[in-house]
């Protein structure tokens, strides 16, 4: 489950084009204004570093979960 600080940070990035330029430009500064916890901060800058700024919707984001989609099957 998210937290609502994540929550509210990835709102701002996607709704307030100054604060996503902020973000952009210092990630490690802008995380530090949310209580994130230290996993928290690690995925969205691993993320971040990965595929730069995505949608949950975004190509990016499913080229990079497609190949290691097949891990998961669940069972009839």
């Amino acid at each position: 489950m998210k937290s609502q600080a994540l929550q509210e940070l990835v709102k701002k990035i996607f709704s307030d084009e100054r604060f996503k330029q902020r973000f952009i430009s210092n990630p490690e500064s802008v995380l530090s204004q949310f209580s994130l916890s230290k996993q928290e901060k690690k995925a969205v800058l691993n993320t971040y570093a990965k595929l730069g700024l995505v949608a949950s919707d975004s190509p990016q984001l499913e080229a990079a979960i497609k190949p290691t989609s097949g891990w998961f099957s669940p069972t009839p």
